[in-house]
């Protein structure tokens, strides 16, 4: 058993090295398999160049490019000619993939802005300068706030308040003018707004009677902001440490109608006081010898203000 010995420890040491040969073998086949799924590609659509939105989309604008299997974004396309003929309604970086959620309707074949437009919404142009328009920091995508300055019908200071909230910016750029018999024409920026048919009745009676101007929002804000708005004894109170002065409301006078003088009513005597009366004059006329028979004095009613007397005068014989 002795001489045996050494090589039955050389026969166990050959098949440790077997086995951990093939579970190395077979972890680095497995290792490679793995590699070599996760590198696997898939042609999908990119832009070539930067992609407005409102663009009708050709074969000049587009090209295929390989991303890898495992992370391919939702709504992509495979093939060139998917997207021919569709309208982006929104903007596309050169390299960025084209995906379905980017694209109008296949139904819209026209481009421009009536392609982006939110369905029951309208879009509103308005003419700004630079300092209504942020000095040109508001671009598409943007969300503005509208505010107006205004004169009240029968006040003599001004108001700003604001009309409208977090509005989205269609589009914005300049466009050429010409004022009067001026030889060069002027630059007048326009910003197109997405706004609803009521806020658009708003915002054009804000542009025709005040003047409006625009707020630029961070995009995480959506909060809206209820004010009364500012007039020019409020604006001047601010910083001031004395309280704000309150808004003088019209006083209304009330117009009392004068009231016709009612005469006073006399005392109409009844039927029992009457009778009495009679008796006491029958008596009276009994009692007086040589009694003359007289013909009864005339009765006059005179008014004097509010009060009513009687004026009797005696018939001449």
């Amino acid at each position: 058993m002795g001489k045996y010995k050494a090589y039955i420890i050389f026969a166990i040491a050959v098949i440790l090295a077997l086995i951990t040969s093939v579970l190395v073998s077979e972890y680095l086949r497995r290792k490679t398999t793995v590699k070599d799924i996760s590198m696997e590609t898939q042609p999908i659509v990119v832009a070539k160049v930067d992609l407005a939105w409102g663009t009708t989309i050709n074969k000049e604008m587009i090209e295929l490019r390989p991303y890898l299997k495992t992370s391919l974004p939702p709504g992509y396309f495979s093939e060139t000619h998917s997207v021919v003929g569709r309208v982006l309604i929104h903007n596309i970086k050169a390299n960025e993939p084209v995906l379905e959620s980017r694209l109008a309707p296949t139904t819209i074949k026209t481009g421009g802005v009536a392609a982006v437009v939110t369905p029951k919404k309208r879009a509103v142009s308005v003419k700004v300068d630079k300092v209504v328009g942020v000095s040109g920091f508001i671009h598409p995508g943007n969300r503005v706030d509208v505010l107006v300055t205004i004169q009240p019908e029968g006040t003599k200071s001004p108001i700003t308040k604001i009309v409208l909230e977090n509005i989205l910016v269609l589009a914005s750029g300049p466009e050429i003018q010409l004022k009067g018999k001026e030889e060069k024409p002027s630059q007048v920026d326009v910003i197109t707004l997405e706004v609803t048919p009521e806020e658009a009745e708003k915002l054009a009676l804000a542009a025709t009677e005040g003047k409006i101007l625009l707020a630029l929002r961070n995009f995480t804000d959506t909060e809206e902001a209820m004010t009364r708005g500012v007039t020019v004894p409020v604006l001047l109170a601010s910083y001031s440490g004395y309280p704000l002065p309150r808004e003088a409301k019209p006083v209304t006078r009330k117009t009392s109608v004068a009231k016709k003088p009612t005469p006073e009513k006399i005392p109409v005597p009844t039927e029992d006081k009457k009778v009495e009366e009679k008796k006491v004059e029958e008596k009276k006329a009994e009692s007086e010898k040589g009694f003359v028979e007289k013909k009864p004095p005339y009765v006059v009613e005179l008014i004097k203000g509010t009060k009513l007397t009687e004026v009797k005068f005696e018939r001449s014989e």
